[in-house]
């Protein structure tokens, strides 16, 4: 019997209009653009603004544009999942009402919160459907609006994180191509360096926790950094190894979008060129669960059927881990 595996056959996109440059934030708290651009690696990110607007937003542009590019029926979809830190409401799923937007009527759908590695986590788990042979037709978002949860009187977080989304289209294929292999790994002690305090039933929202800024992101900077470098980097490797691949053998390092730092750090160990890795940091900063389907459709048109890719992200929790992926096809 023919192997099935999932390969991505769309990808698409959506930020926001509104430009934050670094001189902009450099009116809010004490930083330059030099300060900004040497330590990250950025120069803008986008912003959501609008009263109301939340991830589904930019989760349902995504959408739209995927089903238009690819020519897929609404209806024809079967499952959505939605990868975001920052869902509209606690509930329901940010996943039911990107679906009940886009006329996914035939698609059960839902959120998977696993911070800046949510779309991988998402792509995994959306591929084994489409291996099983019970799908045919997937889709994976991954978005966040960061924004409304940064404090932007801390210059520690207010310079990294932009809002954005992005969706790819998952269907079976049995020439080998899609996702081939992955590792993922977590560890919860991760807790204390990267997390938002309260808002959830551990701390719910009271008038002391919003005093106290408790709805903010929280980042150890020097420990998440120390942590991302090392674990980023070693499982990228190691996919790497478990499939025979060497630096020349990679196509292209699709790197989440955290810090130039931690990504050349990653290259670097793989003994991938710097021209196969792909960047937008500079224009959108961190979108978390956004930055690797964003880079995705970014680079599309520069991607042809069978390259390898790695895919290789790091978040809270902590969460990391990297996809082996055969590019599915040319650019129209």
């Amino acid at each position: 019997m023919t192997k099935i595996t999932a390969a991505i056959t769309g990808v698409q996109g959506y930020v926001p209009d509104y430009i934050l440059t670094n001189d902009e934030l450099a009116t809010m708290v004490d930083t330059n653009d030099e300060w900004i651009t040497t330590r990250t690696g950025i120069k803008e990110r986008r912003i959501l603004k609008g009263e109301g607007k939340g991830t589904s937003v930019m989760g349902i542009e995504a959408v739209k544009g995927l089903l238009a590019k690819t020519n897929t029926k609404p209806e024809e979809v079967e499952l959505l999942i939605c990868a975001t830190v920052t869902p509209d409401h606690i509930f329901p799923a940010t996943a039911n009402l990107i679906a009940a937007e886009t006329g996914l009527v035939n698609a059960f759908n839902y959120d998977i919160g696993a911070a800046c590695s949510g779309f991988i986590y998402a792509l995994t788990t959306a591929a084994m459907y489409i291996e099983s042979g019970r799908y045919k037709k997937v889709i994976v978002v991954g978005g966040d609006k960061m924004s409304s949860i940064i404090d932007y009187t801390d210059r520690t977080t207010c310079i990294i994180f932009g809002d954005g989304a992005g969706a790819v289209m998952l269907e079976p294929n049995t020439e080998g191509l899609g996702v081939i292999d992955s590792i993922h790994q977590s560890d919860g002690k991760g807790v204390e360096f990267l997390r938002m305090k309260a808002g959830g039933s551990k701390h719910p929202a009271t008038l002391d926790t919003v005093t106290n800024r408790e709805h903010f992101v929280f980042q150890d900077g020097k420990t998440v950094f120390k942590f991302a470098v090392t674990n980023m980097a070693d499982v990228a490797e190691k996919i790497m190894k478990r499939n025979q691949l060497t630096g020349d053998d990679v196509d292209f390092l699709v790197p989440h979008q955290a810090n130039k730092r931690i990504v050349d750090a990653t290259a670097n160990r793989m003994g991938v060129d710097d021209s196969k890795v792909m960047m937008n940091i500079e224009r959108y900063g961190n979108t978390t669960s956004g930055t690797i389907p964003l880079l995705l459709w970014n680079y599309e048109k520069q991607l042809k059927k069978g390259d390898n890719l790695v895919i290789a992200a790091f978040g809270g929790g902590f969460t990391w881990g990297a996809i082996y992926v055969k590019w599915a096809y040319d650019a129209k």
